[in-house]
C-alpha cells in the first residue's frame, strides 16, 4: 500500500476534531494595570514637557514686536530702549514688572503699564506728565505737571497751557509751589492763555499777573475752585463791559471780592 493512502486512512480515522485545524484567535494577555499606569503617566509627562518648552522655551510664543501706545514726546524707540525688552523673549519669561519699572525712571512718565500681547507681543502703554507751568532754576526752564515734578527742560517758547511760575524752590515737596499749581489747575485753558506769569512768594501769597497786565491777587491754595468761578465770571463781565477794567483784583476771599 502507498504511502499517500496509508496517510488518508489514518486520517479517516482520527476524531473530527483532531482533523480540524484550529483557527480559533488567540486570546491576548491582559495588560498590567501596573504596566497600563505607567504607560499613561508617561505619555503624561511627555506632554507637560512639550507644552512647558512651547510656553517657556519656544520661539513659537517669543516676543515678535513691543508695541508702544500713549507716547507724546518720548519717541516709542525711547520707551522701547527703557523696557529693555529683548526681542526672542519666551513672552512668559518677560518681567513685566520690571520692564515697568524701568520705563517708569524716565522723567516724562507719570504711569506706565506692561503687559503681555499673546502670541508675540509685548504692550507698553505710557501716561505722559502734562505741563501747567514752567520755572526757572539756575539759568534752566523746565516743565512741570499739576504735582509739582519737574519733569522736561526748555529752551524755546513751552508747550501750549505752560504758565510760567515764579517759587523760590520749586518742587513737589514745595509748599509754594503746590499753593501756585492749585491756581492753575483749577482755571479753565481759555483763562490759563491770558495769564503771563504766577508769582508763588509762600504757600499764602500767591499772585496771577495776566497779559494785559492786571494783577490777581489769589492768596492761599484753599477754596481755589471757588476762587477760579468767581474770577472766570469777573474777567467775562470786564471783556462784555458790564464792569470797568481794574488793574487789581483780589479774589482771596470769593465771598468778598475786590476791584480797584
Amino acid at each position: 500500500m502507498s504511502r499517500a493512502a496509508t496517510t488518508r486512512d489514518r486520517s479517516r480515522g482520527a476524531p473530527p476534531e483532531a482533523r480540524r485545524p484550529d483557527r480559533s484567535p488567540r486570546r491576548r494577555r491582559p495588560l498590567d494595570p501596573r504596566r497600563r499606569l505607567a504607560v499613561r503617566i508617561g505619555l503624561a509627562l511627555t506632554a507637560v514637557v512639550a507644552a512647558v518648552w512651547v510656553v517657556w522655551g519656544s520661539p513659537l510664543l517669543a516676543v515678535d514686536a513691543v508695541r508702544v501706545d500713549g507716547a507724546g514726546s518720548l519717541t516709542a524707540d525711547q520707551v522701547r530702549a527703557a523696557a529693555g525688552i529683548a526681542d526672542g523673549t519666551p513672552l512668559l519669561r518677560v518681567d513685566v514688572d520690571a520692564a515697568a519699572a524701568r520705563v517708569a525712571q524716565l522723567p516724562q512718565v507719570a504711569s506706565v503699564q506692561v503687559t503681555r500681547g499673546w502670541p508675540q507681543t509685548v504692550v507698553v502703554t505710557v501716561q505722559e506728565r502734562v505741563a501747567v507751568a514752567v520755572v526757572e532754576r539756575a539759568g534752566t526752564r523746565s516743565l512741570v505737571d499739576a504735582d509739582g515734578v519737574l519733569f522736561d527742560t526748555v529752551t524755546g517758547a513751552p508747550p501750549a497751557g505752560a504758565v510760567p511760575l515764579e517759587v523760590a524752590d520749586p518742587g513737589p515737596d514745595d509748599e509754594a509751589t503746590r499753593a501756585g499749581l492749585a491756581a492753575l489747575v483749577e482755571l479753565p485753558r481759555d483763562v490759563r492763555g491770558q495769564l503771563a506769569s504766577v508769582t508763588a512768594r509762600s504757600a499764602n501769597d500767591v499772585t496771577l499777573t495776566l497779559t494785559d497786565g492786571t494783577t490777581v491777587l489769589w492768596g492761599t491754595a484753599e477754596e481755589s475752585g471757588e476762587k477760579a468761578d468767581v474770577l472766570v465770571a469777573l474777567l467775562g463781565q470786564i471783556a462784555s463791559g458790564a464792569l470797568e477794567p481794574a488793574a487789581t483784583i483780589d479774589v482771596s476771599a470769593p465771598s468778598a471780592v475786590v476791584l480797584r
